[in-house]
């Protein structure tokens, strides 16, 4: 005998939406494109260091009573630009990249530069959504800013351009059209510029690997 057309389709609704469920891609990472100043404005700690080891450990149980898996780096640290003075020797982000955790190379060789959250005594937590680079990729504008001039521009605001035409909409804005331009978010002003506050409260993109003169401070039109 054939089963009525509604009790076949109250079966298959269930099954159909728990196969749609099974065949849907796992959510991956997704992170908006920062300014390498906002990465540095945004962090608790900037850090250049080394990862010597990796290991997968147990950081607690989430709320079903599940263990929560987290990578652990032990670090030597080179030099700290932004955080407190007590050296950072561990690093923990998530598992894999779909959930936005970071691999870094082991064995103390490669250098970093580590943009991340602090977790006090001596830890901090990374995500692929945190400015984390090879040191050698920096250029040396940036690494010189890392030092003071990042800094000097954390009270302005960087906004993206995405698509022609774009405006800045308060004095103390900064517009980054990198990707408009070149079609590369690592292009030249994330290369050779900040974005600094001046001395009447405007900001304005400013180039070189010196600190800002008090001319440029003192210019009033943006």
């Amino acid at each position: 005998m054939r089963a009525p057309v509604p009790s076949l389709l109250a079966w298959l609704a269930p099954l159909l939406l728990l196969l749609g469920r099974a065949a849907r891609p796992a959510d991956a990472c997704s992170c908006s494109p920062v300014h390498p100043q906002q990465a540095f404005c945004n962090a608790d700690l900037v850090i250049r260091a080394k990862a010597v080891s990796g290991k997968e450990v147990d950081s607690g149980n989430d709320v079903y009573g599940n263990p929560i898996k987290r990578i652990q780096y032990e670090i030597k640290q080179i030099k700290m630009f932004k955080g407190p003075d007590k050296d950072i020797e561990l690093i923990y982000t998530a598992p894999s990249s779909a959930v936005c955790g970071v691999s870094l190379d082991t064995g103390g060789k490669k250098e970093y530069l580590i943009a991340g959250k602090s977790e006090g005594n001596g830890k901090m937590h990374i995500t692929l959504c945190d400015f984390i680079v090879p040191w050698d990729s920096l250029s040396a504008t940036q690494k010189k800013s890392l030092n003071q001039r990042y800094q000097m521009g954390c009270e302005c605001k960087i906004s993206r351009c995405p698509s022609i035409p774009c405006f800045v909409s308060s004095s103390d804005e900064c517009l980054w059209t990198d990707w408009v331009t070149e079609k590369n978010i690592n292009g030249r002003q994330a290369k050779h510029y900040a974005c600094i506050k001046r001395s009447d409260g405007s900001c304005a993109w400013y180039r070189g690997m010196a600190p800002p003169k008090q001319e440029f401070l003192d210019i009033e039109d943006p």
